[in-house]
């Protein structure tokens, strides 16, 4: 086996809550060593984020819950006080022997602490500095804070998203899981790639990268706002439909529901074999998808009809005969127990030591060489301080006794 993508590149990471740590999650994965930087005594601003939390087995309360759990893997963690110059110092040391730096602290407040870009560029002239924020490093909005829901709401994404008008609970409606910070995590980590490229394969030098939530929101909605872009009107709420082939949307059936998409004419004809309506192929409302599309409303509800008449499993199994993507709405626990999801290895189990087995979630990518395979546990809060400070900087016992006195580390 081939080693990891990643491997030899030093990663001093700054970043808390969620963006930031998933990218700096992705590239742990990937074989890269990343030094996680946490406050002394609390820690990630995730780790206080709410229940669960595992179970000490002293029973004693801990800062180890499902929110930090999920994007801290395959790091190392070290407790510094920046507040202190100490504490700087030992950053800036750090700082000297990394590829990348990240940080997602408001704009301007490294600076202060003499951790800014400039600064570290100063000693290090290779360094990739990654900043990720909620707005960016310019424009009116730079100096506020934001988090994932507010993206949602400001960048456009809420306005289309929700049930159809007209129709019950209808108005804006945030998505579910943190979205906007998963997909700016992705940024991150194809910025902080790119830019090692630029640096080690085309003969370039460290570079300032800027990734904000609010960017990628707006970038993220695609052919929606596209369509604004081109005839200067904002697409309507759809709920469940689909946003190309028509009909595409959630049909109730006897006891339960499923998501069906027609993507093309074809498959359009074979469901409406399977519902045991081909005659609806050659109605002239509904021959093509752009016509579909037209009456929307009118095959819709004439779907929902037929829908009705069976169960779920019968009509998912007769669409799959017929070649027509559909699938059940799943929960949780049915996602985990679906054989195709087990045969994909999504769960792994990792060594924590509260949990010997703890279930993560994979990483979602495959390589045939280079394969993710080695998941090691979120650390515990400054599990690695003695380590990192002793190994890389070469501070001994004493002086990180006294560091500790200090409230340095």
């Amino acid at each position: 086996m081939s080693a990891l993508p990643l491997s030899g590149i030093k990663i001093l990471d700054l970043t808390r809550v969620l963006a930031g740590p998933l990218s700096a999650q992705m590239l742990g994965d990937l074989g890269a060593e990343v030094i996680k930087i946490e406050r002394p005594g609390t820690g990630d601003d995730a780790r206080a984020f709410g229940p669960p939390y595992l179970a000490d087995p002293d029973g004693k309360a801990n800062n180890n819950n499902s929110f930090y759990l999920c994007a801290n893997r395959n790091k190392k963690s070290v407790t510094v006080n920046i507040a202190k110059p100490e504490g700087q110092e030992i950053i800036r040391q750090l700082a000297k022997d990394v590829d990348v730096f990240m940080e997602n602290y408001k704009v301007g407040d490294l600076k202060r602490y003499g951790l800014d870009y400039e600064t570290i560029k100063a000693i290090n002239p290779r360094i990739i500095y990654c900043s990720v924020t909620g707005f960016g490093q310019t424009g009116p909005y730079a100096p506020r804070a934001g988090y994932d829901a507010i993206l949602q709401a400001m960048g456009g994404l809420m306005s289309v998203t929700g049930h159809i008008d007209g129709e019950p609970g209808e108005g804006p409606m945030k998505v579910g899981p943190s979205i906007v910070d998963y997909m700016t995590g992705m940024n991150t980590s194809i910025g902080i790639l790119s830019a090692l490229y630029h640096r080690d394969a085309n003969g370039g030098e460290g570079q300032h990268i800027d990734v904000c939530l609010f960017d990628t929101v707006i970038a993220s909605l695609s052919h929606w706002l596209q369509i604004y872009l081109v005839n200067g009107k904002t697409p309507p709420r759809r709920g469940t439909w689909g946003n190309g082939g028509m009909p595409a949307g959630v049909f109730r059936c006897t006891d339960g529901e499923l998501m069906l998409v027609v993507g093309n004419d074809g498959q359009f004809q074979r469901t409406c074999a399977v519902l045991g309506e081909p005659e609806l192929a050659s109605d002239k409302r509904f021959i093509r998808n752009n016509d579909r599309v037209v009456h929307g409303k009118e095959i819709m509800a004439i779907f929902a009809g037929l829908f009705l008449k069976k169960p779920v499993a019968y009509w998912l199994e007769k669409l799959e005969e017929a070649g027509v993507p559909s699938g059940p709405i799943n929960n949780f626990e049915q996602v985990f127990a679906d054989p195709h999801v087990q045969e994909r290895g999504m769960r792994v189990k990792v060594n924590h030591p509260f949990e010997p087995e703890l279930s993560l979630i994979r990483n979602a990518l495959t390589f045939s060489e280079t394969p993710v395979t080695d998941y090691r546990a979120p650390p515990l809060l400054g599990e690695h301080t003695q380590e990192v400070l002793g190994a890389q900087l070469g501070y001994d016992a004493e002086k990180i006794e006294a560091l500790k006195k200090q409230g340095v580390i």
